[in-house]
């Protein structure tokens, strides 16, 4: 896809890489509708973004506000005349416990955002990328929606839901002008933990060393790259692309594995 001149719809766009795309398509000569929980996130993206004028638009409200989504693609059009992609990178993660020691509350929450939040988005824009000669649709899974985390278990299955979901939609739109793209980051350096209520210095006491992550600068360049490539699959990282292997090549190793990294954050 041609990326200048296209107006994109970014969620998560007040923090990490949800930011981090949305400058990054403004610098590529994009239009972008910005959108985020956090008014004070946006503004923040605004500022950074100051130079591109009306290029930006910002839209606060959660994804898993099914009416505030329903109402977001008039406000999108208001804004910048029609839609040529949508980039679904809002998320947040649990506590770092157990499932069975997880509230209803904590898990429903994530499923919202993470899944139904997603579903939502999909759903109300499709029918117009799908008046579009040329459009995008890209949905952000995770690794961890390749293979089980213990103690993100309601994450992962929120993040492995969007990936069924995507490659559903793959199938589904062949022979339309939209193409569907799903992305799989390992860890990057954002500050979703935080986002997300989890604490994140007890973590990192817990675990005794810094992991090796993917910058958002690099992982936002990946994501946008893959808007204009067309690329249907995008993994972010070296330990996604490895989890990823492995998934595939020996499933029950790859758990196990997974299952001793977390041992020391689960206690």
């Amino acid at each position: 896809m041609q990326i200048p001149a296209k107006v994109f719809v970014v969620t998560g766009g007040g923090n990490g890489i949800g930011r981090e795309v949305a400058l990054q398509l403004l610098g590529r000569g994009a239009k972008v509708a910005a959108v985020d929980l956090s008014e004070e996130g946006l503004a923040t993206t605004r500022e950074a973004a100051a130079s591109y004028g009306d290029r930006l638009s910002t839209h606060t409200l959660s994804v898993a506000d099914r009416a505030a989504v329903e109402a977001l693609p008039d406000a999108v059009v208001a804004a910048h005349g029609h839609v040529d992609g949508v980039l679904n990178i809002a998320g947040i993660i649990q506590r770092f416990v157990h499932v069975e020691d997880l509230s209803f509350d904590e898990i429903e929450r994530v499923m919202n955002v993470n899944f139904y939040g997603t579903l939502n988005m999909d759903k109300v824009f499709l029918p117009l990328l799908k008046q579009r000669p040329e459009a995008v649709l890209l949905n952000v899974s995770s690794m961890g929606g390749l293979v089980p985390v213990p103690g993100q278990g309601a994450y992962g299955a929120s993040k492995a839901a969007v990936k069924l979901l995507t490659e559903t939609l793959y199938a589904e739109l062949q022979g339309t002008s939209v193409s569907v793209i799903e992305v799989f980051p390992g860890g990057v350096g954002t500050d979703i933990a935080g986002n997300s209520g989890v604490d994140v210095a007890a973590l990192a006491a817990k675990a005794g060393k810094t992991p090796k992550v993917t910058s958002v600068e690099d992982a936002g360049r990946i994501i946008v790259e893959a808007v204009a490539d067309g690329r249907f699959r995008v993994l972010i990282g070296n330990d996604a692309k490895m989890l990823d292997r492995l998934s595939r090549i020996a499933p029950r190793r790859a758990i196990t594995t997974v299952a001793d990294q977390m041992k020391k954050l689960l206690g």
